[in-house]
């Protein structure tokens, strides 16, 4: 059986589907994964066959409009959500001529897309396969196909749909124990399925999947999102004032690792004294982590919580203010918002007191654990496989 999955513009867009694609490949089937032309690279590192579909970069979308004028990003979380979700259906629509050039060489039996790979329900729906929505994380999207069904009308007009269609199938990662703290979904169907966590590999040093002796570990990472952690790019400035943040945390004998992009790494290392900074596998390092310190990424969040691992979270969009409400509720995580700071408190100390009395607390790491047990108990992916291929036979 063939399955096509359309990743999003994003490289945890790739990291997310990747344990569901391979799983399929696993097991005999025949996969294929697409996206944009800036993921492709991911997709090979992780072992699928991939395909180019555009050279739209999905950072530009969320940024310029057609004209190359800065969007002026909504501040309120329901409008910024619709202006992900528009940002994502301009990927889509160049996104769906170059899927139908492929599918008429390779038709494929079952069509997975993405939370917000919406070019999947719109090729599934042209040729008649059955689609599949799988999420990347645990916050609902309902704002954000809002906001793509707006961008994609001509193409739902051009294809005779009323509204984005909706998927015979809702693959759902979520731990069951946080649903109840998610604002509530109008998603369909439901399969839940074990989250589990994928990245780009290189060749481990111990101190990656080991423990340091007689000291506390703590994580700092931005996910691919190299300019939330360094220097600015276009309208996105960095999060965290890391030097200080770094003096802070190792003065109270915190070892700290930087996980960040290559290319992030070799600006920083000269000025991060006492920190492990590079590409480190999440899947690796994060069980040998006390703590995790993010902006709230989806995947970066699914990472800790799979590995039994308390976060902090200072989300740099609304989605992050979502998993972090959930985790903060969950009694696992902590969120802090660093831009509500009084003009007087200094973000590298708070941040720094934050970790100290989350490191102190056994609780968080009591319920980190528990919520990793519960995703541990949901069906793996290779179980999930063999409902898409009964969806898949004729």
């Amino acid at each position: 059986m063939k399955f096509l999955f359309i990743a999003g513009g994003t490289p945890s867009s790739v990291f997310g589907m990747a344990p569901l694609a391979t799983a399929a490949r696993d097991m005999g089937h025949e996969v294929l994964m697409a996206a944009v032309e800036s993921v492709t690279d991911d997709i090979a590192a992780v072992g699928i066959p991939g395909v180019s579909l555009s050279k739209v970069v999905l950072a530009e979308l969320m940024h310029f409009d057609d004209a190359g004028k800065v969007i002026d990003l909504p501040r309120g979380p329901h409008e910024l959500m619709r202006h992900v979700g528009r940002s994502y259906a301009r990927m889509a629509a160049t996104e769906f001529d170059p899927l139908l050039d492929l599918t008429r060489d390779w038709r494929p039996d079952v069509v997975v897309g993405g939370t917000m790979s919406y070019a999947a329900g719109l090729l599934a729906a042209r040729l008649g396969v059955p689609h599949v929505r799988q999420t990347w994380d645990i916050a609902p999207h309902d704002d954000t196909d809002e906001g793509a069904e707006e961008v994609l009308r001509p193409l739902l007009k051009r294809l005779g749909l009323a509204a984005l269609p909706s998927p015979g199938l809702h693959i759902e990662v979520c731990p069951p124990s946080l649903q109840p703290l998610l604002p509530p979904s109008a998603a369909p169907a439901v399969q839940p399925m074990r989250w589990i966590s994928a990245n780009r590999q290189r060749r481990l040093a111990p101190w990656m999947y080991t423990r340091p002796a007689g000291r506390r570990r703590v994580l700092i990472t931005a996910g691919t999102r190299a300019q939330l952690i360094h220097e600015p790019i276009g309208p996105v400035a960095p999060l965290w004032p890391l030097r200080s943040l770094v003096k802070r945390l190792t003065a109270m004998d915190v070892e700290v690792l930087i996980a960040a992009p290559e290319r992030a790494a070799e600006q920083l290392r000269p000025t991060l004294e006492g920190a492990r900074i590079g590409w480190i596998p999440l899947d690796v390092a994060a069980p040998t982590c006390d703590l995790m310190l993010h902006h709230g990424g989806g995947i970066t969040a699914m990472a800790g919580m799979s590995a039994g691992v308390p976060q902090l979270l200072t989300p740099e969009a609304a989605y992050g203010e979502i998993i972090g409400r959930a985790l903060s509720g969950f009694g696992s995580g902590r969120m802090l918002r660093t831009e509500q700071l009084s003009p007087g408190q200094d973000p590298a100390e708070e941040i720094a007191a934050c970790c100290a009395e989350m490191l102190a607390d056994p609780v968080y790491a009591q319920r980190a654990r528990a919520l990793a047990d519960d995703i541990a108990a949901l069906p793996a992916p290779p179980e999930v496989v063999r409902t898409l291929a009964a969806m898949g036979e004729p």
